[in-house]
């Protein structure tokens, strides 16, 4: 059985427009001790990967609206999670493509249920060596931040965030106590050069954060000014600020 990164259960997104064959996979997935989901549209799958974290992705190409490949690199917008493509198409261009747009791996149809099981696992093992366990949670004081699963939560609470606003957070608990600029988030959410239009951004997304972090406990000011310089995310008493195990 497999059990997953963190030593939780792996929660898999399968995305086909035919209904038997998402179903298939999310069977065999299943029965290898892994969590999995189907969706049978490119828009059912962008609406779940916004609300749920996954650990990876198997993704059909042929699909109307929004198809495979569009679909890949929506996902890449949101998260990093592996992708394997599962297609009829066979030609060395699709796959090549396929490869350009991020994804990890490419299976075709029709599939041996072995080989696809034994790539997912792969590919999630491959995953969890690159991102240790122990380096994957983030705490300052009652903010708790999971690099992995793109969940972050206040006293408990989730806390709903877009993917930027879950990046700055991030990164202000990296260096939890201590300022960072404007310039080093918005590089480092945006992975785009900082200008002063950017600044604003940054200002607008922290306003956002400020608001989410208030709707659960108002009475802590988590996110400081530090005029001049950038922002700091609190810490507490007794806090793990930095990485946790």
């Amino acid at each position: 059985m497999y059990h997953g990164l963190m030593e939780k259960r792996a929660h898999i997104l399968v995305v086909d427009d035919e209904q038997a064959i998402a179903d298939l996979v999310v069977n065999l997935l299943v029965a290898e001790g892994m969590d999995a989901l189907a969706c049978y549209s490119g828009q059912a799958a962008l609406e779940q990967l916004a609300r749920t974290p996954f650990d990876l992705a198997i993704v059909d190409i042929m699909m109307p609206g929004i198809d495979g490949f569009e679909l890949c690199v929506r996902i890449r917008q949101l998260c990093d999670i592996p992708v394997i493509f599962l297609s009829a198409k066979d030609e060395e261009a699709d796959q090549v493509v396929g490869f350009t747009l991020g994804a990890e791996d490419y299976v075709t149809k029709p599939f041996r249920p072995r080989e696809l099981v034994a790539r997912v696992k792969a590919r999630l093992r491959r995953r969890q060596e690159a991102t240790p366990a122990s380096s994957t949670l983030l705490r300052a004081g009652a903010i708790e931040i999971d690099l992995r699963t793109h969940l972050a939560t206040l006293h408990g609470e989730p806390l709903h965030l877009t993917p930027k606003e879950f990046a700055i957070l991030a990164l202000l608990a990296q260096s939890v106590g201590s300022p960072v600029s404007a310039a080093d988030l918005f590089e480092g959410a945006w992975h785009e050069r900082f200008d002063d239009a950017a600044a604003n951004t940054v200002m607008v997304h922290i306003r956002r954060l400020r608001k989410k972090l208030a709707d659960i406990d108002a009475s802590t000011a988590f996110i400081e000014t530090a005029w001049g310089v950038g922002y700091k995310l609190r810490g507490g008493p007794g806090a793990d600020n930095g990485y946790g195990a």
